[in-house]
């Protein structure tokens, strides 16, 4: 008899792969379990011990032959769903490990590489909140034991440690930003605040926002000011007006600066508005004029003269 490979469907129900079929449960009894051909044209049954470890009889016949490439691709997909239940490795490390082992003889079977990474994605989607729509335990506490989840509604989950607020509060220089490529599909953006401690700028909190408003980022901001009595010289972000908004509103004594990426960003996104992206990248006197822009965002002294 050939080897008995266990897998589960997308909605967690049991299927097997034995001898180049797929089946998936029919009915179980207290003695066996039975199980039908995938092809629903098909009226192959196997049937095997409630381990599943046996088959107990030789499988009833199929109208289809077998397909031993799927197999493999089936066992593939329940890899990366448990692996991205168990580890916090990204998506792409996750199916490259995995794809290491997937012999090529069945790589006619694979589905899209798309398609894989969504898998993962949905995979880590479902087992993010419980029957109570809440992070699940595992998730609100840190390998260190602290609690990690500071606040959490529909609108805003703020993660943090009391380590955390603790540096930052010593912190006289925070960087704030927002990226929307990381983010689960119920909010809009996941917002950081770093902070410069002992020279080195540190991650401290994490902010997963439903959107990019002045009243998003006051929230975010008031509620980390209930913890402590934070009071930074400098507040660094992009230049997202609704940021700097917030920020001038909440902190009116604190300077404001801008990121000089953002900055080189405005600058081309100004080019673009004047329809001087062809002018920019033919003439390179102009090239460096405008190159010379990001300049202002340094002290003049710092700024080489020329003879």
């Amino acid at each position: 008899m050939g080897t008995i490979k266990k897998f589960s469907s997308e909605k967690g129900k049991s299927m097997l792969g034995y001898e180049g079929y797929i089946y998936t449960l029919e009915r179980k009894t207290d003695v066996k379990m039975i199980f039908r051909c995938q092809n629903r044209d098909c009226k192959g049954r196997c049937h095997t011990s409630p381990s599943m470890d046996t088959v107990l009889s030789e499988p009833t016949e199929h109208c289809h032959g077998p397909n031993l490439g799927k197999i493999p691709a089936l066992e593939l997909k329940n890899k990366i769903k448990s692996r991205a239940a168990d580890s916090e490795e990204q998506s792409s490390t996750i199916l490259h490990s995995v794809l290491r082992s997937f012999p090529l003889d069945s790589a006619g079977q694979l589905p899209k590489t798309d398609t894989l990474l969504r898998t993962i994605r949905r995979q880590r989607q479902a087992i993010s909140v419980n029957a109570d729509n809440r992070l699940p335990d595992h998730l609100r506490q840190t390998d260190r034991g602290e609690n990690f989840v500071l606040h959490e509604n529909n609108k805003m989950i703020i993660f943090t440690t009391t380590s955390n607020l603790s540096i930052l509060e010593a912190c006289k220089h925070w960087f704030a930003d927002g990226t929307f490529k990381v983010c689960p599909k119920d909010f809009y953006q996941m917002f950081t605040l770093h902070g410069l401690f002992k020279s080195q700028v540190i991650p401290l909190v994490y902010g997963l926002l439903i959107g990019k408003s002045t009243s998003d980022y006051d929230q975010f901001f008031e509620r980390i000011m209930e913890e402590g009595n934070f009071n930074p010289d400098s507040i660094l972000t992009d230049f997202e007006a609704a940021t700097i908004k917030s920020v001038k509103s909440l902190f009116p004594n604190v300077l404001h600066k801008g990121c000089l990426f953002p900055f080189g960003q405005c600058i081309w996104r100004h080019l673009q508005s004047l329809g001087l992206q062809k002018q920019y990248q033919e003439d390179k006197y102009f090239h460096w004029n405008v190159r010379k822009l990001l300049a202002l965002a340094f002290p003049g002294q710092t700024c080489p003269t020329g003879s």
